[in-house]
Parts: structure tokens; C-alpha cells; sequence
């Protein structure tokens, strides 16, 4: 399965942003989705998290309220909405996913395939 991240940039505070990743190389439904994000100097945390039908989503505290994550299995791909954009959302962004997870994880280990990464800065 490949994963390709687009439409990071920059923005600046308060604004919104749509990420989207795009899958191929595998069925696409059978695929537990997630987002993920790392600044500079900082570890990978989990963002958001989509189960296969979409029906199931999970989020970080810190995404709670700001950000929806989605997914459209007839284009094989999965967005994340971000509104309210803050500095601290600043991070290079990564989609990922798993074949084999009974729901969704917010460990990054859990995800088997991962996408080139998206920078999304937020500017004050």
C-alpha cells in the first residue's frame, strides 16, 4: 500500500486547512486510517484516527473540537479538516495505516504503511 500526503502549507492563526492522502496498492476499504504529526524536536504523536467504514473516529485532546477526520472509500482517500489553526499545530503531517487493527490506535507503531509527510506551518 502506498500513501501519498498532500495540501499542507502555510496559514496563518485561526485559519483552516485540509490535508488529504490518497491510497493505492490495496483495498482501500480493508484499511484503518490515521493521522499523525511531528514538529521539530519533538516525537510523533497521533492526531486523528478513521475506522474502515468510517463510522468509528477517534482524536488527540489537543485535535478535539478543531480538526474531523474522513474518509471517502470509492476515492480511496482520507482528509483531515483543521480549523482554528494554532502555532502549535505546526508539524510536518503523515497519514497512515493498517490492514490488521480491530479499531482505531493512536500508537504510531501500530500502523504498518505511512505516507511521505505534508509541513502545514501556522503563522502568528
Amino acid at each position: 500500500v502506498q500513501l501519498q500526503a498532500y495540501a499542507g502549507g502555510l496559514v496563518q492563526v485561526g485559519g483552516s486547512l485540509r490535508l488529504s492522502c490518497a491510497a493505492s496498492g490495496g483495498p482501500f476499504r480493508n484499511l484503518v486510517m490515521g493521522w499523525f504529526r511531528q514538529a521539530p524536536g519533538k516525537e510523533r504523536e497521533f492526531v486523528a484516527g478513521i475506522s474502515r467504514g468510517g463510522g468509528t473516529t477517534s482524536y488527540a485532546d489537543s485535535a478535539k473540537g478543531r480538526f474531523t477526520i474522513y474518509r471517502d472509500n470509492a476515492k480511496n482517500t482520507v482528509s483531515l479538516q483543521m480549523h482554528s489553526l494554532e502555532p502549535e499545530d505546526t508539524a510536518v503531517y503523515f497519514c497512515a495505516a493498517d490492514r490488521f487493527l480491530r479499531n482505531t490506535q493512536s500508537t504510531s507503531s501500530e500502523y504498518e504503511f505511512w505516507g511521505q509527510g505534508t509541513q502545514v506551518t501556522v503563522s502568528s
